[in-house]
């Protein structure tokens, strides 16, 4: 049988000291183009989930594969080679303040060693596509809330990252604004990508038709197709 995961947990448990067990046993497989949900109560282990998959933590016991890395051989040095895989946005943003929206977004393509013209052309189409065309040159305390966060899914994409991992994206959003990330992250799920959105907001997959897991007392359960 083919292995359509992209993402894969067995026996993934997280203890913090002295005793604090945030996640027990997880197994879970996410599937390659899969848009899911991760719900569940503040403090059940959803950001110390998704820290696992990008090694900001590692597992106290279990084995993570992602995209077909197995997290628990991977060496320090070899960390920003699955960042290149996995990009990571947040419910606080984390944008530097100093720099202009051009500049926040185009930092993981300096990194990745790209001509000037390529990073150009790259961003523009992103924030083209986020509806940031006309504030490239602003900084990120000139702009709404709702923009400040459309500059953080910007820069998580503009590398073209296969798997995309969004912690909360909207827990900062009025209703509106909300719905504007979730088509956001709808379309780029669309064009590929895998995402594991996680959110408390239970109006956004109440009556979705994609997986939600939901994490209870460091345990999951699955519902959906």
């Amino acid at each position: 049988m083919i292995d359509l995961s992209i993402i894969r947990l067995k026996g993934v448990s997280k203890k913090y000291p002295p005793d604090n067990l945030a996640l027990r046993g997880l197994d879970m497989d996410v599937r390659k183009g899969e848009f899911v949900f991760l719900t569940g109560a503040s403090g059940s282990g959803k950001s110390t989930l998704l820290k696992l998959l990008y090694c900001a933590e590692r597992p106290t016991s279990g084995q993570i594969i992602v995209d077909g890395l197995d997290l628990s051989t991977l060496s320090p040095s070899q960390i920003p080679f699955l960042r290149r895989k996995v990009s990571v946005i947040f419910q606080d943003f984390k944008l530097l303040s100093s720099k202009t929206v051009f500049e926040n977004v185009s930092i993981s393509l300096e990194v990745l060693g790209l001509k000037r013209t390529q990073i150009e052309k790259r961003v523009r189409q992103v924030l083209e596509g986020v509806g940031l065309s006309g504030k490239l040159g602003h900084t990120p305390l000139e702009l709404s809330g709702g923009e400040q966060q459309r500059v953080a899914i910007a820069r998580a994409v503009v590398n073209r990252p296969p798997i995309i991992l969004a912690d909360e994206p909207t827990g900062n959003l009025d209703s509106d604004r909300t719905d504007e990330v979730l088509l956001l992250m709808e379309e780029l799920n669309a064009r590929g990508a895998t995402i594991i959105f996680a959110t408390h907001d239970e109006r956004l997959y109440k009556n979705t038709h994609r997986r939600v897991f939901r994490l209870s007392d460091g345990r999951i359960e699955v519902t959906g197709p």
